[in-house]
């Protein structure tokens, strides 16, 4: 819980809670639209919840919805120009406080953090999301 404090600050100042950056940094990560279903699974996340967070950035101007031209129930999400200006604005910030976080490690000890959290996100991945959230 202190970490996490300290590493959401910049998200509060900007008014984001934790679960809407993550969506905002999915759609920044892969760099091309996704569906409400691709953002669950790339956030680990419930259809329900991804389908009130989007509501949420869309209403702030963050994120855009184009329908599907072939199936009018799919939507498509990406970025607006605010919304990647947030996310590039925010990252850096981040990025700082977590190398501040993990310069308490020395180099060896940075690199087993590194080999264990790899091996858990390579576990994770494997798990159905119906797995993870059961």
């Amino acid at each position: 819980p202190l970490l996490q404090q300290a590493e959401d600050a910049p998200l509060r100042r900007a008014g984001l809670s934790r679960p809407e950056f993550d969506l905002l940094g999915a759609l920044r990560r892969t760099g091309h639209e996704l569906t409400p279903g691709e953002l669950a699974r790339e956030t680990f996340s419930s259809g329900a919840a991804v389908t009130k967070r989007l509501k949420q950035l869309t209403e702030r101007g963050l994120v855009e919805r184009r329908g599907d031209t072939r199936d009018r129930r799919v939507a498509h999400l990406r970025l607006t120009d605010a919304g990647r200006a947030l996310v590039d604005g925010i990252l850096p910030e981040q990025l700082r406080y977590e190398t501040a976080v993990l310069s308490v490690l020395d180099p060896a000890g940075q690199g087993e953090l590194a080999g264990l959290l790899g091996e858990l996100l390579s576990r994770l991945e494997g798990l159905t999301s119906g797995a993870l959230r059961a």
